[in-house]
């Protein structure tokens, strides 16, 4: 994400509103949503190119 530059004589204000308890507990299910489908992801079967296993000769 880049930075945004203001255009001269406008000025860009953020209101800030205090989150419900209904919007909060709906947006922790959708992080733990998100983190419990990454870990799937990350827990598949495809090679990462190093080896652990030694040969002994």
């Amino acid at each position: 994400m880049g930075l945004i530059r203001e255009p001269k004589n406008i000025d860009f204000t953020v209101l800030d509103k205090p989150w419900t308890d209904e919007e909060r507990k709906e947006f922790s299910a959708f992080i733990k949503f998100r983190k419990e489908q990454k870990k799937k992801r990350r827990t598949g079967t495809k090679p990462t190119g190093k080896s652990n296993t030694v040969i002994a000769e």
